[in-house]
């Protein structure tokens, strides 16, 4: 395994990320509200196609303490099917010029792969791209991102959302996925200069068996050698219907399990489909951290 302490992040402050209109503090974890435009998401597809109720759930989210708004309208739940850029962004450009509109110093998330959608969306108002893939699915991503100076969370996804459940093997998934992180860094740094404004995120159940979820959950401060802020992604997932024998619709008490879990563990984003149940885990393991 490579050493990650190889990647130089001195003069960043891991508990700031500096957007183009506000900084976040991450010294308290922040929550980051799913906004999901797709019609077969594993558990909101569909939920959400008027701009009244897309309207309605993000200022919903908003007023229960989200901090970010992540738009996703491509699915990747395991065995998806990929959809062409241009429905992507007909998806995406009339939400964000609605949501700017209406919710102008929120910030924004897009969740995507593609540098050309990256590039369109952060043009339009978008702070955070999103990107399941970490750069491995569009070489030029790692560009776009130093163009625009943009915000970026580098999620380790092993195969594609159609096959990456397919009997997915490690040798030694933290050992691994650190060596993915510090390939990518190195890259985004030697395009940059630097890795300020990088989100990491493990990629929960993005190519990983229950048993590996439940390993990078136990290590998720092993990704703390980056120095780089920590994003999680377990809100309702396989990893809590699998082990409960239960459906997405009746996984919010495993997710608020899980998140306890996370935070103790030293995450510093939950990306949650509910948010008042997050912003309260937040509160309450903040609090047994004072006292």
């Amino acid at each position: 395994m490579k050493n990650s302490k190889e990647i130089n992040v001195s003069g960043i402050n891991k508990n700031v990320i500096n957007l183009r209109t506000k900084t976040l503090d991450l010294n308290n974890p922040l929550v980051m509200g799913i906004l999901n435009l797709t019609p077969d998401s594993f558990y909101d597809g569909g939920k959400y196609n008027s701009e009244k109720d897309i309207l309605h759930q993000t200022e919903k989210m908003i007023n229960e303490g989200a901090a970010i708004i992540d738009i996703g309208a491509i699915s990747t739940r395991p065995g998806s099917e990929n959809i062409s850029e241009k429905e992507e962004i007909n998806k995406l450009s009339p939400v964000i010029k609605s949501l700017k509109r209406h919710f102008p110093t929120i910030p924004i998330s897009i969740d995507t792969y593609h540098s050309n959608i990256a590039e369109i969306m952060i043009n339009s108002g978008a702070d955070i791209i999103n990107d399941i893939s970490g750069g491995s699915f569009d070489e030029k991503m790692f560009n776009v991102i130093a163009k625009n100076n943009a915000t970026y969370i580098l999620m380790h996804i092993k195969g594609t959302p159609k096959n990456m459940q397919k009997d997915p093997v490690y040798y030694d998934i933290v050992g691994e996925i650190k060596d993915f992180f510090f390939t990518q860094l190195s890259r985004i740094k030697k395009i940059k200069g630097n890795t300020n404004n990088i989100i990491l995120d493990p990629g929960f159940g993005f190519g990983k068996t229950l048993e590996h979820n439940y390993q990078l959950l136990n290590n998720l401060k092993e990704f703390k050698t980056f120095g780089l802020p920590i994003l999680v992604g377990v809100s309702r997932k396989s990893m809590i219907n699998k082990l409960l024998n239960t459906t997405p619709t009746e996984a919010l008490n495993g997710t608020t399990v899980l998140h306890t879990i996370s935070l103790l563990n030293g995450a510093n984003i939950l990306r949650v489909h509910d948010v008042k149940e997050a912003v309260e885990a937040v509160k309450i393991v903040g609090m047994t951290k004072m006292t």
